[in-house]
């Protein structure tokens, strides 16, 4: 099978990697660039763990071909925090104990951004409805909106 060169930007910077034309875009930010944030959990789009964001669009990473990031913006939990600085949304995930076991977190994360970054001001059913395509097998979702709510609060203080 013939590989494919792929010149995109992840996270603000330009990125190169090389894959097989049946390699998705998840495996490719994972085995080629080092980008191990996004999870795969169930490998079929219906879990929400590999979620990035490839040109301003919520995407299951699993589902998307490498070779489609050709010329693409794609933003990873890893472009989230700025140096050390943590956003918002990581910093009250923390503090409102929104995570667990931290499978799903990434993936959450960047759902919950993208989300902020169109309604800056959502209620607790576009939260949830936004986050539908994020199963959490630990916390019950609670402290998910909380930690959104809360993030979107100080963003908008800002």
């Amino acid at each position: 099978m013939k590989s494919i060169h792929v010149s995109t930007t992840v996270n603000g910077d330009p990125a190169e990697f090389i894959c097989t034309p049946d390699e998705t875009l998840l495996d490719a930010l994972r085995d080629r660039l080092g980008l191990t944030g996004a999870k795969e959990g169930c490998g079929t789009g219906d879990c929400g763990a590999c979620s990035v964001t490839l040109n301003g669009r919520l995407v299951c990473s699993c589902l998307v071909l490498g070779a489609e990031a050709e010329g693409a913006e794609i933003t990873t939990i890893e472009g989230m925090a700025t140096g050390e600085a943590l956003h918002p949304l990581q910093q009250h995930f923390i503090d409102g104990a929104a995570l667990q076991c931290g499978v799903c977190t990434p993936g959450i994360l960047v759902a919950a951004k993208s989300l902020l970054e169109r309604n800056p001001d959502p209620s607790d059913s576009e939260i949830r409805y936004w986050l539908a395509g994020n199963l959490c097998r630990c916390t019950g979702y609670d402290k998910i909106i909380s930690a959104v709510k809360a993030a979107a609060a100080e963003m908008r203080s800002n």
